[in-house]
């Protein structure tokens, strides 16, 4: 399951979200912005970083990395990456926030004594989703976040139930909820069809854009006869999307790609694309994404 991207969503479609997880969240929440920036010399790609309004001299940044699979390097480069950028925007900037969201402490990296002082400092705040509370009581964002978590079975049962509160309040987020609920699942059930998936959520699919993006993080054949030359033009963006999130987590992965081996990514069809973003969680250097390039005969 891709839960970076899930996150990612998740973040970009309700910033405040984080600060919903933290004990003393700043008083102007609401007005942060969530981003992904690039730090150079040598080169990061920080996937979440909360910036505060523009224009405000003395505002705190929060840096938040979602870790569900374990690292044994994870703080060396969180630590890292963060402060670096910190140092290069320093004028922008009165304080730094560090936010580790992980499905539960099994999952931690093991080696911490190096960073004791600074785990333990208030500027670093780890979250265990399990730990969370039960699903239902939570606030609803946050209950999308838990339910990556959660076991496949059970994962249905509680969709059903976030559809009904969703449905029950009847916020102006309603429709990015039910995307959000419908992409777990179907990341979670890939082995089933689209009405398998429909008639365990309760839910029609092609009412949501979910239809659309299924196992593509932008875009999926299925849309309604009479598909006009605009919306053509929104399915090559979605691929390109695709191209740019898989760009992100390789550079995470093997380190920054030389820039022929990202012009043949950005190139692929969206099917090599959803194969290369399964293949390289399994990558640790240069030369694993090099040999799987020469298995698709790249």
């Amino acid at each position: 399951m891709r839960r970076d991207s899930i996150f990612y969503k998740l973040f970009q479609q309700y910033p405040t979200l984080l600060f919903e997880l933290l004990t003393n969240p700043p008083e102007n929440a609401d007005e942060y912005k969530f981003d992904s920036v690039a730090v150079k010399e040598p080169k990061f790609e920080i996937d979440g970083v909360f910036l505060p309004p523009e224009g405000e001299n003395s505002g705190v940044v929060y840096f938040c990395e979602v870790q569900f699979q374990k690292d044994d390097l994870l703080y060396e480069r969180v630590f890292a990456e963060s402060y670096l950028y910190f140092y290069r925007n320093r004028s922008r900037f009165s304080n730094l926030q560090l936010v580790v969201i992980y499905p539960s402490r099994s999952t931690e990296q093991d080696n911490t004594l190096p960073y004791i002082s600074q785990l333990n400092s208030p500027q670093v705040n780890r979250i265990y989703l399990d730990e969370l509370g039960d699903i239902r009581q939570l606030p609803i964002w946050v209950a999308l976040m838990v339910l990556t978590t959660i076991e496949d079975e059970q994962s249905v049962q509680e969709a059903r139930y976030i559809l009904a509160r969703n449905q029950q309040d009847a916020t102006p987020d309603n429709r990015a909820i039910i995307e959000l609920v419908t992409t777990i699942i179907v990341y979670k059930f890939t082995n089933k069809s689209q009405r398998e998936v429909e008639e365990m959520l309760g839910i029609t699919l092609q009412e949501t854009r979910v239809y659309r993006e299924i196992k593509s993080e932008g875009i999926k054949e299925g849309i309604k006869e009479g598909i006009k030359e605009g919306e053509q033009r929104g399915l090559e963006q979605g691929r390109l999307s695709e191209a740019r999130l898989i760009l992100r987590l390789l550079t995470r992965r093997v380190g920054e790609l030389p820039q022929d081996i990202c012009q043949q990514i950005e190139a692929l069809p969206l099917e090599q694309l959803e194969n290369l973003g399964e293949a390289l969680l399994d990558f640790s250097s240069m030369i694993d994404l090099q040999a799987w390039l020469n298995q698709e005969n790249i």
